[in-house]
C-alpha cells in the first residue's frame, strides 16, 4: 500500500493555505485548484464576447475538461505559463488522446471549439488511470521529484532557490527586499507552480550534490546547463480560450515513438537510468530527447520539496535541487522556438572545436527589442522560398514548426481570427549562474500573414522595414548635427541613440497595425489604406524626435564644418542635415511622401 503524504483536507476552504491541516488526503494537482484561469467572458443570455470574465481557481482536470470554458491561465511570471502547458497540459492531452493525424484532422478539432464527449471520456479515464502521478507531496513517489532525495549529511536548502524572483545564493535580483536568510514559506500551490518553472527555466553551474549520483565530487555536481527553455527563445501561439491554445500548440501528423513518454510514465526505481530513462532517482544522464513527450516534461533537475505542518497548514520551506538529465541538443522537433541556420563560415570556423557550432540553433530573444522587430523571422514558413537560407557569409533563419503548420491550416480559421504570439526567455549572467532579467512580449498576428504569397505578409514586413529605417534616418540626424558641431556620432552599441527613442514611440502604433490587418483579409484597398494611416502616423512621431535632436542644435550648426574622410571632403550643416533627414523620410514613407505632393 502507498504511502501517504501532507495534502489539505477536502473541505480546506484556501488553495494558497488558509485552514490547512495535515491529512491522509494527498495535494492532487488533478484536482486540488492550484491553478489561476481567466473564464470566458459572457453577454446576457449566455455565449462568448471575447471580453475578460473573473478569474477562478482550477485543478488540472477541471482546467482541460472545461478548456473552452477558460480563456488563459492567470501566473505569477511570464515564464511561468510555457512551463505549465509544458509539463502538464499539453503531455496530457497528446499521450491521452494522441496528436491530431493531419491538418484536416486538427481543423476539425479546432472548429468543434471543445473536446468531444468521447474525447472528454478518454481525457477522464486517463487522468484516472495515471492520478497517483500526480500527487506533489507522495512520500513514494511525488509528482516532477525523487522521493527522499538527500545529501551525505542531510541538508537542505531554502525553498527561494525555486522562485526566480528572489534572492538565493548568487541570485540576487535588483532592488530585492528579501536575503537568502529569510524564510520563504510556499503553499503547495505555490510550490507546484514553482517547481515546474525551475524544470524549464532553471539557472546553470553548481548544483547539490546527493547520494546516488554517480557524477557527485565534493558535495556537489558541475557543468550544469539552464533549464532547456532557457536555452530558447520561447514562441507560444494563444487563442480565445485554453481549448484553442492546447491545439494550436500541438503538432498534427507526428505520432509519439514507442519510448517517447511523460515523465510521470518514467519512474522506474530499478535499474540502469540509460535502460529505464527513469527521473524517479537520483541518477541522471545526458541524451537526445525522444520526442514531443519527452521534450515537453524534461526533468532538467532532480527535485525533493520538504513539506512542514505550521500554524498557518501545509508550506514548503526546504528544498533540494540537484542535478538533473542534459539534452545533448536541442531537438530539431522542439515546437516553441524559430530558429537560426549557421552561415557555411561559421560552421566552418567552428568545425573541429569543442561544442562546435550546429548547423541550425534555437533563436534567442533580443532584451530591450520590441518582439515585431523580428517578425521576419517569425514570418519565414519554411514551404516558400521566404525561408531565407544561410548562404556562404550570412545567416538563415526560418519559424516554429507551430507557426509553419499555422500557414497550412489558416484558411480553415474564422476570419480576423485574433491569434497572439506570446515571447518569453530568460537572461542570464555571470555563466548562467543568475537571473539577469525575464523577457516577455506579446504581438497580435494576423492569420493572413502567415501566408508568404499574400498582400498581408508583405504589409507587415514593410511597415517593420519602414520603422527600422525610421530609426536610422534618425540616426543618421543625430550623426550628421555631431559632426556638425564637432563631435564623433554616438557609438551603436553606447549610450541612448535617439532612433531607440522613435522604435519605442511608433511600438503602439506597430500593434495598432497588426491589430487593424486580421481584419483586411486579402482585401488590397484596405491594406493600402492600413498603410497609409499607419504612415502618416509614423511620421508625425518621427518629426517629433527629430525636433527634439534639432533643439539640441547649437549656433555654430548653421555655417557647419568641413569633414575630410578616405580622401574626400565633405560638408557637415544644419541645412544639409536636414534636407539630407526629409528626403530619408519621403524615401522610406513613400504613400505619406506622394500624398503630401499631391497635395
Amino acid at each position: 500500500m502507498r504511502s501517504r503524504g501532507l495534502v489539505c483536507k477536502a473541505d480546506a476552504t484556501s488553495l494558497d493555505g488558509e485552514n490547512w491541516e495535515g491529512s491522509p488526503i494527498l495535494f492532487s494537482l488533478l484536482d486540488e485548484p492550484w491553478l489561476s484561469a481567466r473564464t470566458v467572458g459572457t453577454v446576457a443570455g449566455g455565449g462568448p464576447q471575447g471580453g475578460l470574465g473573473p478569474v477562478e481557481k482550477a485543478g488540472v482536470r477541471r482546467l482541460l475538461l472545461s478548456a473552452d470554458q477558460f480563456q488563459d491561465i492567470v501566473v505569477d511570471l511570464p515564464t511561468q505559463k510555457p512551463a505549465i502547458f509544458r509539463q502538464l497540459l499539453l503531455p496530457i492531452v497528446v499521450d491521452a488522446l494522441g496528436p491530431p493525424a493531419d491538418a484536416a484532422e486538427w481543423l476539425d478539432m479546432f472548429r468543434a471549439g471543445a473536446f468531444s464527449p468521447q474525447q472528454s471520456a478518454v481525457l477522464t479515464a486517463y487522468l484516472d488511470k495515471h492520478r497517483q502521478s500526480f500527487d506533489l507531496l507522495d512520500d513514494v513517489d511525488p509528482f516532477a521529484q525523487v522521493a527522499g532525495l538527500h545529501t551525505a549529511k542531510g541538508e537542505t536548502k531554502g525553498s527561494s532557490l525555486l522562485v526566480a524572483t528572489v534572492a538565493t545564493g548568487n541570485n540576487v535580483p535588483l532592488f530585492s527586499s528579501r536575503t537568502e536568510g529569510d524564510p520563504l514559506p510556499l503553499t503547495p500551490a505555490q510550490a507546484a507552480r514553482w517547481l515546474v518553472h525551475t524544470h524549464c527555466w532553471d539557472t546553470a553551474a553548481i548544483k547539490t550534490g546527493v547520494v546516488g549520483d554517480p557524477q557527485v565530487k565534493a558535495g556537489k555536481t558541475t557543468g550544469n546547463p539552464v533549464g532547456p527553455l532557457g536555452q530558447l527563445g520561447v514562441v507560444m501561439p494563444v487563442g480565445r480560450t485554453i481549448f484553442e491554445t492546447l491545439l494550436l500548440n500541438i503538432p498534427f501528423g507526428q505520432a509519439p515513438l514507442s519510448d517517447d513518454l511523460p515523465q510521470w510514465r518514467r519512474r522506474a526505481v530499478e535499474g540502469r537510468v540509460e535502460d529505464t530513462l527513469s527521473c524517479a532517482t537520483p541518477a541522471w544522464q545526458i541524451r537526445p530527447s525522444r520526442g514531443l513527450l519527452d521534450v515537453w516534461t524534461w526533468q532538467a533537475r532532480r527535485i525533493r520539496l520538504v513539506p512542514e505542518v505550521t500554524q498557518s497548514g501545509v508550506r514548503v520551506q526546504r528544498v533540494i535541487v540537484a542535478a538533473g538529465d542534459r539534452l545533448d541538443t536541442v531537438p530539431d522537433h522542439e515546437p516553441h522556438t524559430s530558429w537560426i541556420v549557421e552561415s557555411a563560415k561559421s560552421r566552418k570556423k567552428q568545425a573541429g572545436k569543442p561544442g562546435a557550432a550546429s548547423a541550425v540553433r534555437p533563436r534567442r530573444h533580443q532584451p530591450g527589442r520590441a518582439a515585431w522587430r523580428g517578425l521576419e523571422a517569425l514570418l519565414a514558413v519554411s514551404r516558400v522560398s521566404e525561408q531565407r537560407e544561410a548562404t556562404d557569409t550570412r545567416t538563415g533563419f526560418h519559424t516554429s514548426v507551430l507557426l509553419d503548420q499555422l500557414s497550412v491550416v489558416r484558411e480553415g480559421l474564422p476570419p480576423g481570427y485574433p491569434l497572439r504570439l506570446e515571447l518569453t526567455g530568460m537572461v542570464y549572467g555571470i555563466q548562467s549562474s543568475v537571473i539577469e532579467d525575464v523577457f516577455f512580449d506579446e504581438i497580435p498576428l494576423p492569420v493572413a500573414a502567415l501566408n508568404p504569397d499574400g498582400i498581408i505578409f508583405g504589409c507587415v514586413l514593410e511597415a517593420v522595414a519602414q520603422a527600422e529605417k525610421l530609426a536610422g534616418a534618425v540616426n543618421n540626424l543625430s550623426s550628421d548635427l555631431r559632426r556638425a558641431a564637432g563631435s564623433e556620432p554616438i557609438p551603436w552599441d553606447k549610450g541612448q541613440r535617439p532612433g531607440e527613442t522613435l522604435l519605442h514611440a511608433l511600438d503602439p502604433l506597430m500593434r495598432r497595425l497588426l491589430v487593424g490587418l486580421r481584419e483586411v483579409g486579402e482585401d488590397f484597398d484596405r491594406s493600402e489604406q492600413g498603410l497609409e494611416a499607419w504612415e502618416e502616423k509614423a511620421g508625425r512621431e518621427t518629426w517629433k524626435v527629430a525636433e527634439q535632436v534639432f533643439s539640441t542644435a547649437a549656433p555654430s550648426l548653421f555655417s557647419g564644418r568641413i569633414v575630410a574622410k578616405d580622401g574626400k571632403e565633405r560638408a557637415y550643416r544644419l541645412s544639409t542635415a536636414e534636407r539630407g533627414f526629409r528626403d530619408r523620410m519621403d524615401a522610406i514613407l513613400t504613400r505619406r511622401a506622394a500624398r503630401r505632393k499631391a497635395a
